[in-house]
């Protein structure tokens, strides 16, 4: 017969996904473990951006595969971070700051964000504003992530206005024309605020997110080396012009299986 303890840990082991029920858990263990590492004189703050954001704010998206965080903290934080991995049988990159790599990262989102939760009196967790995390979307707007549906649920949860969007993205990025994907940015933003059924926006767009990752899922198993961040928006697009050709001649194909959320 399971003990307490026992029990408390098989009702948090990880299951593949970071979702609403266990991401506070999660923390919590992380805050434990970087206390009993760096003690409490030196506070820790992360800042969750991206997917961890949208799970932890709202409740349209349940999930997702890792947690983006600008992460202000001791290197006792990274062997916190492993310790916390080896708990729960996770990847060791469950937390990892890649998005400082990519379109959507801003050094302003330190002067912007909110607090979120603190964890063992030692490390202070923030997350963004709507119109915020909004803004960091836009400036990435991958077709095979969640980028697309996530601005549109955001949006239709909070209700904030058009004018904060456009706000926090000349405070993150300096305007609209700063973003690589600037026309699409604001052809997104325009059909938002112009629609009268975001549900359907939504679930239109999501749709689309969920197929294109399967394509791309398909074709990087086939060529495990060949997609890469350079190109892998050209490979999706042919991908997608094919099987459009092939639909077009031998009618809708079998819809393989659903995947893991991107």
């Amino acid at each position: 017969m399971m003990n307490d303890n026992e029990s408390k840990e098989q009702a948090y082991h990880f299951n593949g996904s970071y979702t609403k029920e266990n991401l506070d858990e999660i923390l919590k263990e992380l805050g434990k473990e970087f206390r009993k590492l760096n003690g409490n004189k030196m506070p820790a703050e992360i800042i969750l951006v991206g997917g961890a954001a949208v799970v932890a704010g709202y409740g349209f998206r349940d999930r997702t595969s890792d947690i983006d965080a600008f992460i202000q903290a001791s290197s006792a934080m990274n062997m916190a971070i492993t310790r916390v991995a080896e708990k729960y049988d996770m990847p060791k990159d469950w937390m990892n700051q890649d998005f400082r790599k990519t379109d959507s990262y801003s050094p302003e989102i330190v002067l912007h964000s909110t607090p979120y939760k603190t964890f063992s009196n030692v490390m202070h967790v923030r997350t963004l504003p709507s119109a915020y995390i909004v803004a960091m979307k836009l400036a990435s707007l991958r077709p095979y992530k969640y980028d697309f549906s996530d601005v549109i649920g955001i949006i239709k949860e909070s209700g904030i206005e058009k004018k904060a969007v456009i706000d926090a993205v000349s405070d993150l990025y300096g305007g609209f024309d700063h973003l690589a994907k600037k026309d699409a940015a604001r052809k997104l933003l325009d059909e938002i605020y112009e629609s009268n059924d975001l549900e359907e926006l939504y679930l239109r767009y999501r749709d689309d997110e969920v197929e294109n990752f399967k394509i791309l899922k398909g074709i990087n198993d086939d060529y495990p080396e060949l997609l890469n961040t350079d190109n892998v928006e050209n490979i999706l697009s042919a991908a997608r012009k094919k099987l459009a050709a092939q639909k077009k001649d031998t009618g809708d194909p079998a819809q393989p299986s659903l995947p893991k959320s991107p």
